[in-house]
Formats: C-alpha cells, sequence, structure tokens
C-alpha cells in the first residue's frame, strides 16, 4: 500500500525528501511523483518513482512536448499534466494500491495537485501544503477543488523551495498528516439504512424538518447548505453513486445560474441522478426569488440589477449582503422549461417526483411573505406540467412548504419510489 507524494523535484526535491523520509519512518511506502514541466536542466538526486515523461504520456503527450508549450501555452501544459497525473493516481486507486495522496507545491503545482485530488474518491486522505490556495484572487478557482472534494489544506505562510528550519517544520507536520489520516482511515461504511442526500436552505429550514423527521426511521439523511458550493458538492457526490436517493428540495442554485444569481453553482446540476438513475425527488423552493446581494448593487448600475430591472421589484433585504429579488413570470417559465428538459433525461423516470406546495414554495413568497405572488408562482407549476414527460409525476400539495403536509407529501413518495424498487 503506498501513499503517493506529488511534488516537483527541480524546485522543491529538500521538501519531497524529508516528506518521503519521515512518511517511511511510519512505514509506509511513500511513491514520489515529479511533475516537473520546466526545461528539466536541473537533474534531482532523489529519483522519482513516477517521472515527467510518463505522467505526460498518461495524458497524452509527451514531456518534450509540454516543455515545449510553456512559452506560449502554459495552461495547456498544466492541464496535461493534470490530467496524465490524474489518471495515474486513479489506476492506484482502482488497483487497491493507495492510502492517500499528499503534495506540496506553489501556484502551479496547486492547480495540478487539486486536479489529481479532485478526481479520487470521497473519504481517502488527501493533504495539499500549499503557499497560494489562501490567496483570494483565487478563491472561486479553489473553491471548485475545495467545495466539492474533502481536502485538507496546510498553508504555509512561506514558499517551499529549498530547505530551512520552517520548511522541515512544515515537512514533518504535512507527513503526520497523511501518515495519521491513512493510519486512522476506515472505509466509507454503508449503514443498514439506505442514504439519502437533501438539499435544504433557511427559506425551507421548517419543511426540510418535517421530510427529515418523516424519513429518520427508514433512512439516514446527509444535508446540503444549497448556496452554491453545497450543490457542486452534492451533485459530485450522488455522481459518485454513494446515495440512495436524492431529495432536492432547493434545485434553485440552476435557476440561479440561468438568471445570473448569486447562489450559482454549475451548468450540470440536476444531471447526476438522472444519469445515474437515482430516485429523484424534487421541489420548487427558491425558484421564486434570485439572491442579488449586497444592496449597494442597486445604485451602482450592476449588469444584473439594470439588466433584469430588479430595483423595481419586490425585495426581501436580510442584510446589507443578502437581498432576494422576486422572480419574474417569464423567468419562471424559462426555468421552468430547463428544468423539465433536465428531469426528462433521467434513465428511470417513473422514479422522479416533483412536489409542488402550491401556497408558497418558500418562506417568503407564502401569504403575508414578502416576495408573495402565488400568479407567478402558477406559471411554474404550468409550465413544468407542460414540458414534464408524463412519466414523472407532479404531486401538489395544498400547503406551503414550511408545514407537515409537506413533508408528509416528500416523504410518501419516497416510500412510494422505494417499494417500487422493491
Amino acid at each position: 500500500m503506498q501513499i503517493l507524494v506529488i511534488g516537483m523535484l527541480d524546485e522543491r526535491e529538500e521538501g519531497l525528501a524529508l516528506l518521503k523520509e519521515k512518511i517511511q519512518a511510519r512505514r509506509h511506502e511513500a511513491v514520489i511523483a515529479d511533475v516537473s514541466i520546466g526545461t528539466g536542466a536541473l537533474a534531482p538526486a532523489l529519483a522519482a518513482d513516477i517521472t515527467p515523461a510518463e505522467i505526460a504520456a498518461a495524458g497524452g503527450s509527451s514531456i518534450e512536448t509540454v516543455r515545449g508549450m510553456l512559452a506560449k501555452e502554459r495552461d495547456k501544459a498544466i492541464s496535461t499534466m493534470a490530467e496524465g497525473m490524474a489518471k495515474r493516481a486513479v489506476e492506484l486507486y482502482a488497483a487497491g494500491e493507495l492510502q492517500g495522496v499528499i503534495a506540496v507545491a506553489g501556484m502551479t503545482g496547486t492547480f495540478l495537485s487539486l486536479t489529481v485530488m479532485r478526481a479520487l474518491p470521497f473519504g481517502l486522505p488527501k493533504v495539499l501544503i500549499s503557499s497560494v490556495a489562501a490567496m483570494p484572487a483565487y478563491a472561486g478557482k479553489f473553491a471548485d477543488y475545495f467545495g466539492v472534494r474533502d481536502i485538507t489544506v496546510m498553508h504555509t505562510v512561506t514558499d517551499t523551495v529549498g530547505m530551512n528550519s520552517l520548511v522541515r517544520t512544515l515537512m514533518i507536520n504535512g507527513a503526520g498528516a497523511i501518515c495519521g489520516m491513512v493510519e486512522s482511515y476506515e472505509p466509507l461504511a454503508r449503514s443498514d439504512k439506505p442514504l439519502v442526500a437533501m438539499t435544504e436552505f433557511g427559506f425551507c429550514d421548517k419543511g426540510a424538518g418535517y421530510v427529515r423527521a418523516e424519513i429518520k426511521d427508514n433512512y439516514n439523511v446527509v444535508s446540503f447548505h444549497a448556496t452554491g458550493l453545497g450543490d457542486r458538492a452534492v451533485e459530485d457526490l450522488v455522481g459518485q453513486g454513494l446515495f440512495d436517493a436524492f431529495v432536492d428540495l432547493v434545485p434553485a442554485n440552476y435557476g440561479e445560474y440561468l438568471l445570473g444569481g448569486n447562489r450559482a453553482s454549475a451548468p450540470d446540476r440536476l444531471e447526476a441522478a438522472c444519469r445515474l438513475g437515482v430516485p429523484y425527488i424534487l421541489s420548487p423552493c427558491g425558484f421564486d426569488m434570485l439572491s442579488c446581494g449586497p444592496i449597494e448593487r442597486k445604485d451602482k448600475n450592476d449588469p444584473l440589477w439594470a439588466s433584469r430591472k430588479l430595483a423595481e421589484r419586490k425585495l426581501f433585504v436580510q442584510d446589507a449582503m443578502r437581498v432576494q429579488a422576486r422572480t419574474s413570470a417569464e423567468e419562471m417559465a424559462m426555468v421552468a422549461t430547463a428544468v423539465a428538459a433536465k428531469l426528462n433525461k433521467h434513465t428511470k423516470p417513473k422514479q422522479v417526483k416533483f412536489v409542488i406546495p402550491s401556497k408558497g414554495f418558500s418562506s417568503l413568497s407564502v401569504e403575508g411573505g414578502q416576495l408573495h405572488a402565488p400568479e407567478i408562482d402558477k406559471v411554474f407549476a404550468d409550465t413544468l406540467r407542460e414540458c414534464l414527460s408524463p412519466e414523472i409525476e407532479i404531486i401538489t400539495v395544498d400547503a406551503h412548504i414550511n408545514t407537515p403536509e409537506f413533508g408528509k407529501a416528500v416523504a410518501d413518495a419516497l416510500t412510494r419510489i422505494a417499494s417500487r424498487n422493491g
């Protein structure tokens, strides 16, 4: 069994050598993967177990070609090495030889290593020792990785080239971290109850609580905060086949992606369950609003506010940072059409149920709520019925989302799907 150690030997040989020494002192096999993409002018004394040439070949190229890209196509060079290294890591894992992975990196190595770690499954120990992971300018890019994978990050404060007392401490701590994780590792346990993923957020918290109370005796529920990153994570984990069903109370991040809101996730939202044929229950929570804070954008000719004329709409100003604008009838129809197109691709359409609470999609659109507009909510429901496959059942509940009636309807839908599977 092996711990994969990723780094550039032509820049960080001393640190990688110490990392290997400390890992092997704990009686683990350290496999050095050299992802150097420089000219090769510096010949390290430490031999790589996986060479740059092997990694480039796995990425569909050659190390000479990769080095030739550096001047004008650096991103392509990095991508080639990242894909090759990820392929090799996945092969080691599939063969049952990989216990964990640790990387020591600057900017290039960080993005390269994150690609590798994103390719490995949830639970496998992953440690990134990086001098750049805390950079605010790259927060959004890093979120693409940290948002969907359980990666432990050690921010180095200093650079990790050469060897000094600070770098030595970082390598010793890193070795201790990955070895400790590997030694304590337990495979993801499968419980005696089916595992259900559920999205929720504050505007349907009571409804989510009612659903959880109804199904907790028969299912283990894992909740995800539907604010963008949580949506990416749940899509990723459902796509890995970790869940037996998906209760997507707040699929609205796909609407935010289409309309330009703050909670936008990714264009592949709603696809994982459909692709794998996972039982899928949805509600329209969140489609009744568009996250558009902070409020100062209103007076700064912000493109989203200006193009959608948000200042003319009903608004819920939670605080200076969090602002929700009421979605229009036209937007609701567009979103419903797009959602139906996604769901119609589910490989087992009879295992999809869409539960619509007719008296309010969220706490904001109930009677008396700041975004109450039942005629607009009806546009979503009517458009969904027109566009959705007749094999997919729409269940209408004569109540709003934060009621026991809604919770029971979702639970009953899940029970019926499970009974059909049985």
